[in-house]
């Protein structure tokens, strides 16, 4: 692989401990790139990129932008009054936005891999990223939260292979061609940027438009408008959770499907299926229906890749998962402790459906909603998804990048919650849900902490973690 910037030999990066900025710094740095950053706070991972040798200036200042550097990138979130995103613009510094920048790097890989869906984007890069290590490929990885592997977000690996987690949000996938591009699913989320369910599949049929030309789409079958989305493309391996009912379309050279799904403490087992031939059975230590899918896309890609099948399923049965998704966090007072990174009402409804209800006396949800749009738009399904928890306790809306809205908060989906005749209650303050939690959990009990936000602080405050 070669990093082609067009003789650009200094990068540096606004933001750049940020989850996937730290990553893109390390690897131009493993590539022969300067490599110097800012940010307003020192952290583990500014320490860590300080550890490889990379410049790394705090807080952020317009002094920071010196001679010599010849690209500035950031992000999305920088604003335009950033001090200096200003100087840059002053100098007439080139400038590239991290999802641009990604698209030049993943120029240089041959086996270009970018995982796509509304929901299990994380949870599928970090399972097919581990496969693809096991089975010996040593690919290069960007994905959105922290491998229980290594603990990092990134892997520099020393191969053709990248392995990209692709986020839809700010039409950001649409800066990179893989040579496999996957689909996860489909799903309303992001309204604030897109509208409505229509837009999302929009940017998903221009993220498949992408494809390289003789790459492949792995796409689940269930996905809505699947026929327009796939209708130009020429290779594809489909995938989903039952027998195919319908022929295959032209393009697609088979479905890959699981049956004899079973769920214990160890995991999840079942056979994976060719069209109408057996091919192996996987066990994963992963758990939740939802996950089956996940591994059925990273079967699908796998075969396109044309790793031997008993290979795959090798490498699957020692993936480590990634940090915040269905994690477990350990005991309060008898009670297990599981926390995932679930902000939509359908990953809620999925996590709790996860939940072996059975064995606990009493399913807990802490909640902390993510976004105003979010958790306004989706208001109604919110209030439907959490049937399976016992004691329902909702945060207080974290905002993340949007403005305070009044027209929405916690308490009216607490109160919406509670006409559907859940046990919900608002804690004002996370010291307000620790002191109910504790005086609640016993043998027996089960707590979910669920969102995007900061429920976990609760989850390692009740483990002493």
């Amino acid at each position: 692989m070669k990093i082609n910037l067009n003789n650009i030999k200094k990068v540096h990066f606004i933001g750049i401990g940020g989850i996937s900025m730290s990553g893109i710094a390390e690897i131009l740095k493993y590539n022969g790139f300067t490599v110097s950053g800012s940010d307003d706070n020192s952290t583990a991972v500014t320490d860590h990129l300080k550890s490889k040798n990379i410049q790394v200036l705090i807080p952020n200042a317009k002094e920071n932008i010196t001679e010599g550097i010849d690209l500035v990138v950031y992000t999305a979130a920088i604003r335009a009054t950033n001090h200096e995103y200003i100087v840059a613009k002053e100098k007439n510094l080139p400038m590239m936005e991290r999802a641009e920048l990604l698209g030049k790097i993943l120029e240089g890989y041959e086996k270009s891999i970018c995982v796509a869906g509304t929901h299990g984007k994380t949870t599928t890069t970090s399972i097919l990223s581990e496969i693809l290590i096991n089975v010996g490929l040593d690919p290069t990885i960007q994905i959105g939260g922290h491998m229980n592997r290594n603990g990092a977000n990134y892997h520099i690996g020393n191969s053709p292979y990248f392995v990209l987690e692709a986020c839809e949000y700010n039409n950001s996938f649409h800066h990179w061609k893989p040579q496999i591009g996957i689909i996860l699913n489909i799903d309303e989320d992001h309204l604030d940027f897109f509208g409505n369910l229509e837009g999302v599949i929009n940017s998903f049929e221009k993220f498949v438009q992408n494809i390289r030309p003789n790459g492949t789409l792995v796409i689940n079958r269930d996905t809505p408008k699947f026929e327009d989305i796939t209708k130009n493309v020429k290779n594809i391996i489909s995938f989903g959770l039952e027998e195919l009912k319908s022929p295959l379309s032209p393009s697609e050279h088979m479905y890959i499907w699981a049956t004899n799904i079973n769920e214990s403490t160890n995991g999840i087992t079942f056979d994976v299926m060719k069209n109408d031939e057996f091919l192996t059975k996987a066990d994963a230590p992963l758990f939740g229906k939802f996950n089956v899918q996940n591994v059925l896309a990273c079967f699908a890609t796998c075969i396109a890749l044309e790793i031997p099948i008993e290979k795959i399923s090798q490498g699957l049965k020692t993936v480590k998962g990634v940090k915040r998704r269905f994690e477990y966090k350990g005991m309060y007072n008898g009670a297990e402790i599981i926390d995932d990174y679930a902000h939509h009402p359908t990953e809620i409804y999925h996590c709790l459906e996860a939940v072996n209800s059975g064995k606990n006396s009493r399913v807990f949800c802490l909640f902390h909603p993510h976004t105003y749009s979010r958790t306004k738009n989706h208001l109604d399904d919110f209030a439907k998804c959490f049937k399976g928890a016992n004691k329902i306790i909702i945060l207080p809306i974290f905002p993340a990048r949007e403005p305070f809205d009044p027209t929405i908060s916690s308490e009216m989906l607490a109160e919406k919650i509670k006409q559907n005749g859940e046990d919900v209650i608002f804690a004002k303050t996370f010291q307000e849900a620790e002191n109910y939690l504790r005086a609640e959990l016993t043998t027996g009990d089960l707590l979910l902490t669920l969102g995007a936000g900061e429920a976990y602080k609760v989850a390692d405050v009740l483990t002493e973690k």
